[in-house]
């Protein structure tokens, strides 16, 4: 076996380096296509993680909608008196109060505005964001808010600032200072940059419909709930829609998959990329195996002084795998490049677990797509091949 290994790598490298512009090209083919595959991972994950982060990154293991709403945020109407009888239920810890709204952000310079993701929390309670930069929110009237890391980074918001906010209430433009009392890591809340309010201030700056605008009664979209012990999250579940009328709940996996385009999106990228898979095993196969047939009577030369099948076709396989590794290795590191170069406003995220299952996908697609070759260069006929039968 390691005379095979020894001699089926030579003739590998041999032929690899006498014919190293051919092979390089190939190499720069599977290296784009590793570009593609990995950027197209990265786009879903960015897009994904966009669309669900501040969800994924909650303290709670429960979250509570209005019955009937399909689970989703804005759909789902909750006021503070199914708070109170949903903290009453055995094996609640804690719950608080969750509104969304979108607002735009008023800046200086070349981009004066920003849209974001306007969030109500209540200070304390959990979905209030752990301030990585500055303090928490300090009451739930306080004119402060937390900021999220993409915020800061767009905007150039810093600890002390006052942002102005301007929202549609009615049939008018009202604006709104607050300040900027911390900082939380990426938060973003469909896809958008987030700014967290205490959860009445939150509820008086809003934007509101003519109805809504005089109203004093403060209405969430949805509660999130922590439990005592997470282990039990069916049994408090159950509880819950038992003793609070008019609920549903759902895990935080749950709420992910329903929120709007999130699963289609995910779907459409996924076979995105498991069609450039396929692409890159036809490719692969196909330059193997015109290299196959331009080499057959070499191969038949081969086995006419006595080289055996099996290293044959380890030649072929060691060749194979040493054009992919170093096309992925060229198309990772072309990947990273490029990385560096993306604005915070482009949704890509090179996620370390995805990104190295697209690499091992990668590097099997390359033998993978050369089986028809190598099955090819055993079947040659010797005497066939040098045109004496």
């Amino acid at each position: 076996m390691k005379q095979i290994l020894s001699i089926s790598g030579y003739l590998a490298v041999k032929e690899i380096w006498r014919n190293r512009g051919r092979f390089l090209l190939v190499s720069l083919v599977i290296a784009l296509i590793t570009l593609l595959v990995l950027f197209i991972a990265a786009l879903g994950e960015g897009l994904g993680n966009g669309n669900r982060e501040y969800i994924s990154k909650l303290d709670a293991e429960l979250i509570v909608y209005q019955a009937k709403s399909d689970y989703l945020i804005q759909a789902s109407r909750l006021g503070r008196d199914r708070l109170a009888a949903i903290r009453r239920v055995d094996g609640v810890a804690d719950a608080g109060m969750f509104g969304t709204a979108n607002a735009t952000l008023l800046l200086s310079g070349d981009n004066p505005t920003l849209k974001v993701a306007l969030l109500g929390v209540e200070p304390g309670h959990v979905g209030e964001p752990p301030a990585v930069q500055g303090s928490q929110l300090s009451t739930d009237l306080a004119k402060e808010v937390i900021i999220d890391r993409n915020t800061a980074l767009r905007s150039n918001l810093t600890i002390g600032d006052t942002l102005t906010m301007r929202v549609t209430q009615g049939t008018k433009d009202e604006f709104f200072d607050l300040r900027v009392v911390g900082i939380t890591d990426g938060r973003q809340y469909s896809l958008q940059p987030s700014i967290f309010v205490p959860f009445f201030t939150w509820d008086r700056i809003r934007p509101k419909s003519e109805a809504e605008v005089n109203a004093s009664n403060p209405i969430a979209n949805v509660v999130l709930v922590k439990l005592t012990d997470p282990d039990q999250i069916e049994e408090v579940a159950g509880r819950l829609t038992a003793q609070v009328n008019n609920i549903e709940t759902a895990t935080l996996n749950t709420a992910i998959q329903a929120l709007p385009g999130y699963s289609a999106q995910q779907s459409t990228l996924n076979t995105q990329g498991g069609f450039t898979l396929f692409i890159g095993v036809l490719v692969i196969g196909g330059f193997f195996q015109i290299q196959i047939l331009q080499k057959v009577a070499q191969i038949g030369v081969l086995k006419a002084i006595g080289t055996a099948n099996p290293v044959v076709a380890a030649a072929s396989i060691i060749q194979i795998m040493i054009i992919t590794v170093i096309g992925v290795a060229i198309g990772g590191l072309l990947s990273y490049l490029f990385s560096l170069t993306f604005p915070p406003t482009v949704p890509i995220v090179f996620n370390g677990a995805t990104s190295a299952l697209a690499v091992v996908a990668l590097l099997l697609i390359g033998p993978l797509g050369g089986l028809v070759s190598i099955r090819y260069a055993v079947r040659i006929e010797p005497l066939k091949a040098l045109g004496l039968s």
